[in-house]
This record gives structure tokens, C-alpha cells and sequence, in this order.
């Protein structure tokens, strides 16, 4: 017997290592030291800090991956995990570096893989992050024919003098709200009972959405860091920052602020995209759960003075990103008001 019987084709493992070669260095930056193939990667510190801290996060995509692999489209995946890290990061004020992604499967199928890849350099080349490298594992008899899992892992560095940790926070700060691109990559187990116990199929086009629900679904999860950094050079002051996933605006947006102050959102602000409409409608989801599991519209909040508002809407419309004043810093315990509660 040979590892090919027991089910890992090593020589395909580094035939697809050559396959996904391109598409690593295409997202390349200066700082980037020898390529990929080795034990590690080498990263240089960009130069101009005085107190640089690194920054990292890690997150995964979910089981949204079981849509993409229903479907058959591999393309978009990528996208989320890297959006889902690199958000994160940008909450502190860090600027993305490097990116490192794993990648498990029962038997390795290039073609497939090669797509989850292109996804993820597409993904770092939004974030302006190196594609530093990643680990592929060939796992058979653990996951299924065509099943794949994803972990993604990045670091960032910010000055220390500039880190956002809340502390800047004060009542009378607004609340901007960037529009989500869908429903990202959370509350995904959901979508799918609602999609199965209703009865529908992701090629169904509910009249209301314009297209199918795989389709919209599928759409990847919006990257906000290269505008976010660009506003806060050009002199908007952003105090705190908050990535909207998992738990919604009531379980993520408190994480950003000091103990001792809340925000009062507003609701009627803005309008909660037909996707998450359908989703209430059709599964019959109450209007508290629908915040406390999915994002309603809103990916990104960050948290400015009131005296520059206008100037932060005006820069992210410019951007092509959909922003709104959703609510206001007032004194209180951490949390929310105006958002309903689940029971």
C-alpha cells in the first residue's frame, strides 16, 4: 500500500501548489521577502512607524461553504474569508499586511480549489493584504466527495498611538452606517432551514429579489478597508469602528464602545435590503431575531464626531458605498437602544 491508496495524492498536492502559484504573487507587496513553498513566510515591517503593533485576526466562512458547493460555484468563497479577517483587523485602526489561508478537503480537486484561491487573492487585492501563503490539506474519509473547509488567518499593523479601543468615544458622536453587500457570511445555518423547510431551491427567483436566491446569496462579502484607511488619512477622525457579523448590530457594535457610553440607533434610517425581507416572510423569523442573526443592511459602523458627519457620508458615497447616520453616542452601559429584542 502508498499514501495514493490510502487516499492522498501527494504529487497532485504539489502540482496544484505550482497551479495557484500565479495567483499568490499577483497579490505580492514590497514588503514581501522570497515566495511561496517554503516552512514559513517572510514579511518586512513597512517603514514610517515608530510604534508599530500587529494586529491579527482569524475567522472562516461558515456554511455558506455548503451553498457554494451545492451550486457548484467556487469563485465567491474566497472573497468572504478574506473580507471576514480583514474587517475585522480594520476595526483597530490596522492596515491589513498579510493573509494565510487553510484549506481542507477529502480529495483534492484542482480545478475547484484553483477557484477557491482566485477568490482569495481577488479578496487580498481589495484589502491590499499579501497572499503570503497557506496550507492545504488532503483529509479523506473526513470530508465528503466535493466538500471542502476554509480558515483564514491575517495580520495588520497599526501605530500604537493610533490603535481605536473605544477610549475616544464621547456622547454626541454619530453612528455611520456602510452598507452590507448581502448577507455576507453569517446566519447561514438559517438561510439554508428557511430555504429547505419552505421548500424552495437555489435557482428559485422569488419576484421580489430580481434574480435567484443562489445567485444573491452567493454574493461576497464587502471589503471596507481600503476606503476606511483612506478617509482617516484624508483627516476624518473615525473614533471607533465595528464589523458587523454574527449577532448582528446588537451583539457587535456595543464591542467597539467605553464602558460607560451606548448608542441610540434608529431603525427607520435605513432601509433594510429585500434579501432579509424575504428571509423574515418566508421563514417566518421575528424582527428581533432577524437583528440578532443577520446584519439587515449595515456590514461596517464607524463611530465620528458630529462636526464631521456630512464629510464622512459624503467621502463613502463617493466610494461607491451607501452611508447613513444611524444613530447617536449617549451616556449608558454598553449596549443598544431602538433596536428590537429578542425574547
Amino acid at each position: 500500500m502508498d499514501y495514493r491508496e490510502a487516499g492522498v495524492d501527494v504529487e497532485a498536492g504539489r502540482a496544484f501548489v505550482e497551479k495557484i502559484r500565479h495567483l499568490v504573487e499577483s497579490t505580492h507587496r514590497p514588503e514581501v521577502l522570497g515566495g511561496i513553498g517554503g516552512f514559513s513566510g517572510f514579511f518586512e515591517l513597512p517603514a514610517g512607524y515608530r510604534q508599530p503593533v500587529l494586529v491579527s485576526g482569524t475567522d472562516g466562512v461558515g456554511t455558506k461553504l455548503k451553498l457554494a458547493q451545492q451550486l457548484n460555484r467556487h469563485d465567491t468563497v474566497g472573497i468572504d474569508l478574506v473580507a471576514m479577517c480583514v474587517n475585522d483587523v480594520l476595526t483597530s485602526g490596522a492596515e491589513p499586511l498579510f493573509f494565510l489561508d487553510y484549506l481542507a478537503t477529502g480529495k483534492l480537486e484542482a480545478e475547484q480549489l484553483a477557484d477557491v484561491v482566485k477568490g482569495i487573492a481577488r479578496g487580498c487585492q481589495e484589502a491590499g493584504c499579501a497572499l503570503q501563503g497557506g496550507e492545504t490539506a488532503e483529509m479523506p474519509g473526513f470530508y465528503g466527495p466535493g466538500e471542502y473547509d476554509l480558515a483564514g488567518f491575517c495580520v495588520g499593523v497599526a501605530e500604537k498611538s493610533e490603535l481605536l479601543d473605544g477610549s475616544r468615544v464621547t456622547v454626541g458622536d454619530v453612528a455611520i452606517g456602510l452598507a452590507s453587500s448581502g448577507v455576507h457570511s453569517n446566519g447561514f445555518s438559517l438561510v439554508r432551514k428557511i430555504v429547505s423547510d419552505r421548500g424552495w431551491n437555489w435557482s428559485d427567483r422569488p419576484e421580489e429579489l430580481g434574480t435567484s436566491l443562489g445567485e444573491i446569496l452567493l454574493t461576497p462579502t464587502r471589503i471596507y478597508v481600503k476606503p476606511i484607511l483612506e478617509a482617516r488619512r484624508q483627516g476624518i477622525e473615525i473614533r471607533a469602528m465595528a464589523h458587523i457579523t454574527g449577532g448582528g448590530l446588537p451583539e457587535n457594535l456595543p464591542r467597539c464602545l467605553p464602558e460607560d457610553k451606548a448608542i441610540a440607533i434608529d431603525p427607520a434610517s435605513w432601509s433594510v435590503p429585500p434579501i432579509f425581507q424575504w428571509l423574515a416572510r418566508t421563514g417566518g423569523v421575528a424582527l428581533p431575531e432577524m437583528f440578532d442573526t443577520f446584519n439587515m443592511g449595515i456590514g461596517f459602523v464607524l463611530v465620528v464626531s458630529a462636526s464631521q458627519q456630512e464629510e464622512a457620508l459624503q467621502w463613502f458615497t463617493s466610494q461607491g458605498i451607501e452611508a447613513r447616520a444611524i444613530g447617536e453616542v449617549i451616556a449608558g452601559d454598553r449596549r443598544l437602544t431602538g433596536i428590537p429584542k429578542a425574547s
